[in-house]
Formats: structure tokens, sequence, C-alpha cells
């Protein structure tokens, strides 16, 4: 029955997300699009390097064992390693970005990309060093505990990981 609310909630994001996206049509569209969702407040802990935001969203009902939220990156800002004992899910939304899994090269991701991490996967995701980058973060499975954190993205592995 899990498995059917979170592919059912991963449906209902995925599709939500797809209506969010600001089509342009040539010249006469070149205003910067706006984010769809809030930025959120300044994230104040040590589990970021850089300067990002976080804005929770919905999941009140605990029996949907999901918790999501937009976090926004400002460039070269990024998580620390960490996994998820319940796995993660990633739409990003706005800019472009990296996403790595330890041992792992990193991966490039951008608007309209979506990242899926499996249980307790060490890894760290943000801003490319040119780029904001903002992405809907969905912990899935949250009954089987939230964000374990390990330790920064030292300022060699990010550099490495973004060239």
């Amino acid at each position: 029955m899990k498995l059917i609310k979170t592919t059912l909630f991963a449906l209902a994001i995925t599709v939500i997300l797809t209506g969010c996206h600001n089509h342009q049509h040539g010249a006469e569209s070149e205003q910067k699009a706006t984010s769809a969702f809030p930025k959120g407040e300044k994230i104040t802990n040590d589990n970021f390097a850089g300067t990002a935001y976080l804005h929770m969203m919905g999941a009140s009902d605990t029996s949907l064992h999901v918790s999501f939220g937009n976090v926004t990156f400002e460039p070269k800002a990024r998580t620390n390693w960490h996994s998820h004992p319940g796995g993660q899910l990633l739409f990003i939304t706005e800019g472009k970005g990296y996403y790595q899994a330890k041992g792992e090269p990193a991966q490039l991701i951008k608007k309209g990309d979506y990242v899926e991490i499996p249980r307790n996967v060490v890894h760290w995701h943000g801003a490319a060093p040119d780029s904001e980058f903002a992405h809907i973060a969905v912990s899935l499975n949250t009954d089987d505990g939230g964000a374990v954190w390990i330790g920064p993205v030292t300022d060699e592995e990010y550099h490495q990981s973004t060239k």
C-alpha cells in the first residue's frame, strides 16, 4: 500500500511540475521566468555550504509518509553529504546543478530533470558555479527516519564534480 501511495504521490508531483513550466515563444517573450514556488526562508544550519533557501510544502498528513519542499540554491551552494533511509526524489524546477552519489561521477541536472535516489544512498546536490538552482525535494517513507547528515562536500570535491 505504501508503494502505491508513493507512486501516486510522485505521479501527482510530476503532473503539477509539468503544468508549471513557463513556455517561451520566440523573441516576444524574453522576460525572465519567475519560480512557480516560493523561495522560502534562508537555511541557517550547518548541513549546507553557501546560501540556500527552503519552503516546506504540504504533506501535513503523516499517513502519506512523505515530506516535500522547494529548495533554492544560489550559485555554488550545495548540501552536505547525506542519505535518506526512505529514499528521495528531486524534481528540478529552475537553473542547473549537480547530483552525485558517493563513489560515482557527478551528474549535471537542469530544469525539467528528475533524480530518483534509492534508500540510504550517500549523496549531495546543489547549484552549478554559474547558476541558481531549485528543486522540489521529496523525502519518501519518512516513517523510516529523516535525513542522515554525514559531512561537508569539500571545495575540492565540489570543483572536481563540476568540471
